[in-house]
């Protein structure tokens, strides 16, 4: 549930002094875009000790158990780096009228949730320079609350995100992996959108969803250093913010991000399916609670990894999976070793290697790139799609010694577990397609800062581009708005020939 080092499951991290500019998205007919920002507490490394602590935080909880008629455009803000904690979020506008909420952004849950009026524990500040705010149901008219028969509670109780153990009311009870919680009830309210249907841009269109209205919190969730509004949860169960807009129409059944790792950072997150020529996808595995993959092989510089196969296979307590949430990667124990072996064997000659907390690393002297010194790493999945690691999707630059620079593998192992989760260190500078229609995930290298085509409805092809809410209908809206200029320009000289105004020499 959380996006970076998780810390209550793991929540982390938000600096809101840091703001960059929105990145252009490519839509289609009816999408919605996210402003994602990235904060961080700190100039200085965070130690991979700490990192992992985080992450492991938010691992616990893997093993526990109105049609808008448009694109739908928010701007794209923030930065990435796993050494300085960052997080990924968004803002939300909720009730009536409109109140601005920053929650964070997880693929690895379901409900969207924000701290209420009254609620015991929450925090009332932050300290990472944003305004929290508090959702009062009573202050908004159109709020109303989801009653146990209503169908979002049913469906939400098939998956354990809500309960109804409070006579008539749907609630909801989330323990996280850190020993921090937080419950409360659900209501039903709009979610304001600024929705771009052609060439026009049509403010606070709306639709209806539930979300949950946070009364208690408990443990890290109660510390004001990181605090933010809430989590905005992103899986496939019922009660996500996803399933709801998919079923009412108002955006397809799938959603994108892709998040650049370099210095300048920014992010897309769209509710619409990128659409890039070279995306290789790989069927979910089906009755899961997370993004689950079938991870078959790891190739080293071409080579494969002497790793048994079923190491990788999903079971209650094994599996891949996909969490934008995780701010490393993770392998199962029995496949970290190998791992680092293969590399060992091609690096060895370049670089003196070290371990350091746990980590392997390496102190590189040499006058060549890490790029040419480390070779470049295969994740092989089910129905051929390949994800191919540069070194700097698995190592990551921890200081110097002696002008000598420190990488470490990014890869952490988790000790007596079978998991293997992709974070943000391997999923940065890609994009990543989440086709739930399709139950499949897709990738492709991509630089984050240039526009994607997103389509609402892949099976026309249509696509539009937008642009800090100017938006584009493929060529003919180009062609269109190519004409409109003929036509003007045209009627002018009309104009000043008539007139005596204009010169033809």
């Amino acid at each position: 549930m959380v996006v970076a080092a998780a810390r209550r499951y793991g929540l982390v991290v938000v600096l809101a002094w840091v703001v960059f500019p929105a990145a252009i998205v490519l839509c289609g007919e009816m999408g919605l875009t996210f402003q994602l920002e990235r904060a961080f507490p700190t100039s200085h490394g965070v130690p991979l000790g700490e990192l992992r602590a985080r992450d492991r935080s938010r691992h616990g909880r893997f093993l526990q158990q109105s049609s808008l008629g448009g694109v739908v455009d928010f701007p794209v803000e923030g930065t990435y780096d796993p050494f300085v904690v960052g997080l990924y979020f968004t803002r939300v506008l909720l009730g009536s009228p409109p109140k601005e909420f920053y929650v964070q952004i997880d693929t690895g849950s379901d409900v969207l949730w924000v701290s209420c009026a009254s609620c015991n524990g929450c925090p009332t500040s932050s300290g990472l320079q944003i305004q929290l705010e508090f959702f009062d149901p009573s202050g908004s008219p159109t709020a109303s609350p989801i009653s146990c028969s209503d169908q979002k509670c049913v469906l939400g109780i098939q998956s354990s995100d809500s309960e109804c153990s409070n006579g008539n009311q749907c609630s909801y009870t989330f323990q996280y992996g850190d020993g921090s919680g937080t419950s409360g009830y659900y209501v039903s309210d709009l979610m304001h959108f600024d929705t771009i249907a052609g060439n026009s841009v049509t403010s606070n269109s709306s639709a209806k969803v539930a979300f949950g209205c946070s009364t208690s919190q408990t443990g890290d969730l109660t510390k004001s250093d990181r605090a933010v509004d809430g989590i905005f949860g992103f899986g496939q169960q019922g009660m996500s913010v996803i399933a709801q807009l998919a079923s009412q129409g108002a955006i397809p059944n799938a959603f994108s991000h892709c998040l650049k790792g370099g210095n300048g950072g920014g992010g897309i997150l769209v509710l619409g399916q990128v659409i890039q020529p070279n995306i290789v996808y790989t069927p979910l595995v089906q009755s899961q609670p997370h993004y689950n993959l079938n991870l078959q092989s790891i190739a080293v510089n071409g080579q494969s990894v002497p790793i048994d196969s079923q190491v990788f296979t999903t079971s209650s307590t094994r599996g891949t999976i996909v969490d934008s949430g995780t701010t490393l990667a993770y392998l199962a124990e029995e496949a970290y070793d190998p791992f680092v072996d293969a590399i060992n064997q091609i690096v060895l000659q370049s670089v003196r290697a070290f371990v350091s907390r746990g980590s392997q690393c390496y102190l590189v002297t040499s006058t060549s790139s890490v790029s040419d010194i480390f070779p470049k790493v295969s994740l092989n999945f089910a129905g051929g799609a390949s994800m191919v690691l540069n070194p700097q999707d698995y190592l990551l630059q921890q200081n110097s010694i002696n002008g000598a620079a420190v990488w470490c593998i990014g890869f952490q192992k988790i000790q007596g577990q079978g998991l293997t989760i992709l974070g943000d260190l391997v999923l940065k500078d890609k994009i990543v397609v989440y086709d739930l229609a399709g139950q499949r995930i897709g990738w492709a290298n991509y630089d984050c800062s240039s526009p994607v085509n997103v389509s609402a409805t892949p099976s026309t092809g249509k696509s539009e581009y937008v642009n800090a809410g100017q938006i584009d209908n493929n060529s003919s809206s180009r062609d269109d708005l190519h004409s409109r200029v003929l036509v003007t320009i045209l009627v002018f000289l009309l104009y000043a020939l008539a007139y005596g105004e204009f010169s033809v020499l």
